[in-house]
């Protein structure tokens, strides 16, 4: 039985996402689902609930670039990135930090991460830590933007939703930044010549 939450429910979905609980919530881009980043048992349980393949990663939310630097590694120029883009729809791809366990990962070097551009989102960050959030639907099948939509592909399967709109629907933009030439893995509402444009101020 998958439980409702409002928006004004901060104080116990951050306790939900402590305990280990898979839980969705609405986001800048989409609706999410996540997990806290350190608890492989809830990992193992999102993986399930999205019917998704084990070699797959999630992507990881934080909600400052203090969080960011817990989990990667932060240079000069993906630092004016994050300072003059974000929050907001852009994910990065980043080397991460030895610490982070394989699990969060698959054993990749490399970690996505994104600071949303929504309020409720960045304060549950900030009570329950770095999170890893994928978009709230079954694999394959199309991403969510209503609590009805969630609710038809995975009640039953998470234990709780946090009910309230998204924002603009499409999902953020891809960007590996471990490398130059820096690379769009997924084309979103950011560009790479946005992202050019701030490093050349």
């Amino acid at each position: 039985m998958t439980k409702d939450f409002t928006q004004k429910d901060l104080f116990s979905v951050v306790n939900f996402i402590k305990d280990g609980k898979v839980v969705a919530f609405p986001t800048d881009t989409v609706y999410g689902v996540g997990v806290r980043y350190d608890d492989e048992q809830a990992i193992a349980r999102m993986k399930w609930a999205k019917g998704r393949p084990e070699s797959k990663p999630f992507p990881l939310m934080v909600c400052d670039v203090l969080q960011l630097q817990q989990v990667a590694w932060v240079d000069e120029d993906i630092y004016r990135i994050v300072k003059h883009l974000t929050p907001g729809p852009l994910t990065l791809v980043l080397n991460k930090k030895e610490h982070v366990p394989d699990a969060v990962t698959n054993g990749k070097s490399t970690i996505a991460v994104r600071i949303p551009d929504h309020r409720f989102v960045l304060d549950l960050l900030e009570s329950a830590g770095p999170m890893l959030v994928t978009s709230a639907n079954l694999s394959d099948h199309p991403s969510c933007k209503t609590y009805s939509e969630v609710m038809e592909q995975l009640d039953g399967r998470i234990d709780a939703i946090v009910d309230g709109p998204c924002g603009s629907g499409i999902a953020s933009t891809i960007v590996d930044v471990t490398e130059k030439p820096y690379k769009i893995l997924r084309e979103g509402t950011i560009s790479l010549n946005e992202i050019m444009e701030v490093l050349k101020k």
